[in-house]
């Protein structure tokens, strides 16, 4: 739940003191105390407009009477159907003018005093109304950039249709110039100012729109300006009530912050290493009862300050980090069970982690897990324990192959004292100073023998075929006090536990003795040392009690000589 929190107040934030900033709207204040040739100037282009919608309105309405004459004077069905269509036409038209002559003329938008209608209750629609305040924040933010692009759109389309229509009215005057006919002149006349007014209202419309254009062009500041204007109008205002939110927000995890100390420093139980399960349940109920009481408190501030636009900004957020919640639902059903120790994950176990075994020391948001071996303390997060298993240690179980000062030999490599090792690497310095760093997982792969703790020295020697009857009787024992007593002269003595001498095998060329001895991990360090001196004694032993060192025979074999040898043999066993 921490982890959820600490980063939806961060957004909640950012999202807000951008939205408060940058969303007001990018037109500025009216200078009560503009100079009085600039109000002249825009009142006199004011007026000009107004003429022009006047002017527009007038050739509309007599436009209008004639399309009604017409109508009247129509015989057919479907020629009245299509100036009907014409009629229904002009008279939007002439509406859209007179709107636009109120607007003007009031300098207000009056579509806001028109009543609306009841409408039947939708979810999509009362969820429209909860964001609208956000959107129409948002929407102001490029109200002026939209209108002019609005503009410049009409004004470019107006610039295409008057050739066009003056070029109709030029053919409606060639037309009327070279025709011959009574009657087909005065049709075309009726036409002519049709199109007359038609080309005269897109010129009016194009000169408002770009007398529009020019005003807002000369009413437009610099980015920095509005920046700055927004800003000053945030903290004026929604600047103090998002402050107020996020203090109250704070102040009520304090505030149970330090309720939860007083109650789990009384409460039986609190204080001991393993928690019990209703202690658990107690402090995870706890924390998340102080999180959606902070969030409450925050929006019943907003509430109170009536500023509906950080609500529904809130309100947004909070339905967003709902929705991600819900996506998460399994995972933290998992965190859940885990912190309250009844997770595939308990507390005082072991867990196998980064191919390492730790004992699980505490679970929580961050789990405490600890290598007696490799003396590492790890700070886990919850959520990285999440499909991991434990299980009960045994008395005496190992919780790494060495540790640090420890001799070992790694594969086919000379041994090797760890100088530092963790759960990412293990480091090895061979006498002579070489250095071998292994990775913690390669290094366990190689399966590692400590020569630290006790070793066995394994010494195979030969003697010669010529004492084979003393081989398995009397040599063994001699050779075995022999070493005994050099034993006991050395300092090798004190650090020998066993020694034993047997008959190994018989060779091609020698009866193979081997010496077993078994040494404390003290003498690690010089191991090959004392391989090499009891094979020293081995060699003095055979010297002081004359035996034969063998060395390796090549035989010849000579088939034809072999053959002829064993002919005389026959023939003197004959004789």
């Amino acid at each position: 739940m921490r982890n959820l929190c600490r980063p939806a107040l961060v957004i909640l934030l950012v999202v807000f003191s951008c939205v408060s900033i940058y969303g007001k709207e990018s037109l500025p204040p009216a200078s009560p105390l503009a100079p009085a040739s600039e109000q002249e100037k825009q009142v006199a282009e004011t007026m000009e407009m107004l003429d022009s919608l006047v002017e527009i309105q007038s050739n509309l309405e007599q436009e209008l009477k004639a399309m009604k004459k017409k109508i009247t004077a129509s015989k057919t069905e479907a020629e009245k159907s299509n100036l009907q269509n014409e009629l229904d036409l002009l008279d939007r038209q002439l509406s859209e003018t007179r709107y636009d002559f109120e607007r003007i003329a009031t300098g207000v938008e009056i579509g806001i005093f028109a009543e609306k209608k009841a409408k039947k209750f939708s979810w999509n629609e009362e969820f429209g109304i909860l964001i609208n305040p956000a959107v129409k924040e948002l929407k102001r933010l490029t109200v002026r950039t939209r209108k002019k692009t609005m503009l410049k759109d009409t004004i470019s389309r107006y610039d295409n249709l008057i050739p066009v229509a003056h070029e109709a009215v030029l053919h409606l005057e060639s037309l009327i110039n070279s025709s011959d006919n009574p009657q087909m002149k005065a049709k075309i006349r009726k036409l002519q100012p049709e199109w007359q007014n038609a080309e005269d209202r897109i010129k009016h419309k194009l000169e408002l729109a770009k007398l529009e254009l020019d005003q807002l062009e000369e009413q437009e500041i610099s980015l920095s300006d509005s920046l700055s204007i927004s800003a000053r109008e945030f903290f004026r205002a929604r600047g103090f009530y998002l402050i107020g939110g996020i203090l109250t927000f704070i102040t009520i995890l304090l505030l149970f912050k330090i309720a939860y100390r007083v109650i789990f420093n009384f409460l039986p139980g609190a204080k001991e290493k393993q928690l019990s399960f209703h202690v658990r349940l107690l402090e995870l109920l706890f924390r998340g009862s102080s999180i959606i009481f902070a969030v409450f408190c925050s929006f019943f501030v907003l509430y109170l300050a009536e500023d509906w636009f950080l609500l529904s900004m809130a309100i947004i957020f909070l339905l967003g980090l709902a929705w991600t919640i819900r996506l998460g639902i399994p995972k933290l059903w998992d965190e859940a069970r885990l912190i309250l120790n009844v997770g595939p994950i308990r507390e005082g176990e072991r867990v196998i982690l980064y191919g390492v075994p730790w004992k699980v020391e505490k679970i929580h948001i961050f789990c405490k897990l600890f290598n007696p071996s490799l003396e590492v303390r790890l700070r886990i997060p919850i959520e990285k324990m999440i499909g991991k298993i434990s299980r009960a240690s045994k008395i005496g179980e190992p919780w790494f192959p060495c540790k640090a000062g420890d001799w070992v030999v790694v594969g086919d490599m000379p041994r090797g004292k760890v100088v530092s090792l963790s759960h990412d690497a293990v480091e090895l310095v061979e006498q002579g100073g070489k250095r071998t760093t292994y990775r913690t997982q390669d290094f366990l792969e190689l399966s590692p023998i400590n020569l630290s703790r006790n070793f066995r020295l394994r010494i195979p020697f030969g003697i010669t075929y010529n004492l084979q009857s003393q081989s398995t009787t009397s040599i063994p024992d001699i050779l075995k006090s022999y070493i005994e007593k050099k034993l006991e002269e050395s300092d090798y003595g004190k650090k020998c536990f066993n020694l034993s001498v047997e008959f190994m095998q018989a060779g091609d060329s020698s009866l193979d003795l081997m010496i077993l001895a078994d040494f404390k991990g003290e003498l690690a360090e010089i191991y090959s040392r004392v391989e090499r001196t009891i094979q020293q004694w081995c060699v003095e032993a055979c010297t002081e009690n004359g035996w034969e060192i063998p060395f390796t025979q090549l035989t010849f074999h000579w088939p034809e000589k072999e053959k002829l040898l064993n002919q005389s043999l026959e023939k003197g066993f004959k004789s």
